[in-house]
């Protein structure tokens, strides 16, 4: 029995039609994973039984709202392989959790002149904070290409390395082309000229286990919606070290330890980057989506996408007309993002929709590396771990429909 058989029974969005007689085949999981029964009932016991604010409260439900809250960011550390709890700061996603490196490390370590490195391959989210911060500040943004493989052209970092770069941030892997950077190797050739790492894990700590002192990078940044958690909460990780000499980067309630009418002194990590009452219940769905997948296994997780996506591969190279964009599948994670010929993207996907097929089309917040490619939009397949060979062949099925129809 595959991992899919097995489990799919946990997430009741599945088991609906998206029209009379048909069912759901959900292949959109990059731009949000669907929650199992687990999260879900975690989630709604929290707000039946235990709903409070956290931190500022000796009643019994404060005290036991607070512990859930601050029990998931040791759950989060601990999966993550953080040396300690306090280096995982609550934001509301990744795209918040970049900004605020943007802005408070940013802010303050960066001057006129300084170089920082991006790829033609990131997300929206990890290219304007820092065009933002390049327009404030006078930086300067160089780009690692993307080569004729849909990998990072590792030749040109080495170049770019020797302008001596502060920060080079990257995706750990693209949202676009599944291509799983070698993030180990980039961090290390960026702490040899002595620059900072920060990774976009958006697409990486959902699907193969990410240790971020293996990894040895100095910001590691993901969302919990991606994982099977809620949407709304997401964190930064940081080493504990560079986190204190950042400023906040909210001011308000508990990202204080005292405050006076002209001053005040900020409070100890992590609550020093959570201004404001948190996402609680959001937490607790956060820890419960983990729980979820260490059950699983990450190596379970990890090998069955690659088994789903090789399919998908073989069953897609069938369709007339379509070509897709990625690497090999050794280097490849479960996206498969395509063109077909002479067909819109949306008009694709609005067709697979009408067989209940979920896809995504469009430019995924990266308009960068389509302008690269030469293309104005993809249509994007993605998977995870309750997804079957049979969404695959009912993807394929849509796709020779969309062929009959445009000839």
């Amino acid at each position: 029995m595959t991992l899919s058989a097995k489990i799919r029974g946990d997430f009741p969005i599945l088991s609906r039609e998206v029209h009379p007689g048909v069912p759901l085949v959900y292949l959109d999981s990059t731009a949000t994973a669907q929650k199992p029964t687990a999260v879900i009932d975690a989630m709604d016991d929290f707000y039946r039984m235990n709903n409070a604010n956290i931190h500022r409260g000796v009643h019994t439900l404060a005290e036991e709202s607070t512990a859930m809250y601050e029990g998931s960011r040791e759950k989060i550390a601990a999966f993550i392989g953080a040396n300690s709890s306090s280096e995982v700061i609550f934001t509301r996603n990744t795209t918040e959790s970049i900004n605020l490196v943007a802005f408070s490390w940013g802010r303050k370590f960066l001057r006129q002149g300084d170089l920082v490195i991006l790829t033609e391959m990131e997300h929206h989210s990890n290219l304007v904070p820092w065009q933002m911060l390049a327009m404030e500040l006078d930086l300067r943004l160089e780009f690692i290409p993307v080569n004729s493989q849909y990998e990072l052209d590792l030749d040109a970092y080495r170049q770019l390395l020797a302008l001596r770069p502060k920060l080079v941030a990257f995706t750990h892997m693209s949202n676009v082309l599944g291509t799983k950077n070698p993030a180990d190797e980039i961090i290390r050739m960026a702490h040899e000229v002595g620059a900072l790492t920060l990774v976009d894990s958006a697409q990486s700590v959902p699907h193969f286990k990410v240790d971020v002192k293996a990894l040895q990078a100095d910001f590691v940044a993901f969302s919990a919606h991606k994982m099977l958690g809620p949407t709304g909460i997401g964190v930064l990780w940081a080493r504990q070290k560079i986190l204190e000499l950042m400023p906040p980067f909210l001011g308000g309630g508990d990202m204080i330890k005292k405050v006076f009418l002209r001053s005040f002194t900020t409070n100890d990590l992590p609550h020093k980057f959570e201004a404001g009452t948190p996402a609680v219940a959001e937490a607790v769905g956060f820890e419960a989506a983990i729980d979820y997948l260490e059950k699983v296994g990450m190596e379970a997780v990890e090998t069955h996408e690659r088994e789903i996506t090789a399919y998908a591969l073989d069953r897609l190279s069938e369709v007339p007309g379509l070509h897709i964009y990625g690497p090999s599948l050794e280097k490849k994670g479960g996206v498969v993002s395509f063109t077909m010929q002479d067909v819109h993207p949306h008009d694709v996907a609005q067709i697979l929709d009408t067989e209940g097929v979920a896809v995504r089309a469009g430019h995924h917040c990266a308009m960068p590396l389509h302008h690269k490619l030469g293309l104005p939009a993809t249509t994007r397949a993605s998977f995870y771990l309750y997804s079957t060979m049979d969404d695959v062949d009912r993807l394929a099925v849509g796709l020779g429909h969309v062929v009959k129809i445009f000839g």
